[in-house]
């Protein structure tokens, strides 16, 4: 099982950068209106299993701390863009914010090599954890973990 002590550490914190990306509706969404909440950015798309997979856990995240100084960003780098997310979030009843990057131009600006990849950014906007590959973000451990990102800052 993974715990959050397995995510690699960058070591320094680092800004994140900045992006701008429609969200389902069409509006366009910063992560700088995030600042003074720790963000889950999510790099996915519909066609990766394992991207798949670990949604129904990002979910019950976004559930649990609903309310909280946090929030999900799923980044879907699907050509297709909302034509194939929005039918996707429904299907799977996901309710956290969903952005379209049919460009890639998160990937390549975070510097990703496949997806999924995650960063978890604190609330002063720096890039505290990266995480390749699916993880179980609504374990006891993972849930602790994100509540205590949240409290110390």
């Amino acid at each position: 099982m993974f715990k959050p002590s397995d995510m690699p550490r960058l070591g320094k914190r680092m800004p994140a950068p900045n992006f701008s990306l429609p969200d389902l509706s069409g509006k366009k969404v910063s992560l700088y209106e995030f600042r003074g909440k720790v963000v889950l950015l999510n790099i996915w798309a519909t066609w990766c299993a394992p991207c798949v997979e670990e949604m129904p856990s990002m979910e019950i995240l976004h559930q649990k701390l609903k309310g909280e100084d946090f929030t999900i960003l799923a980044v879907s780098i699907d050509e297709s863009g909302a034509e194939a997310v929005i039918p996707f979030m429904k299907q799977h009843k996901l309710s956290f914010t969903a952005l379209i990057d049919t460009k890639g131009s998160v990937k390549s600006l975070y510097r990703t090599t496949g997806v999924p990849e995650s960063f978890i950014i604190d609330r002063e906007g720096l890039t505290v954890e990266k995480v390749i590959g699916a993880r179980d973000w609504a374990s006891p451990e993972m849930v602790g973990y994100f509540r205590n990102l949240i409290q110390r800052n």
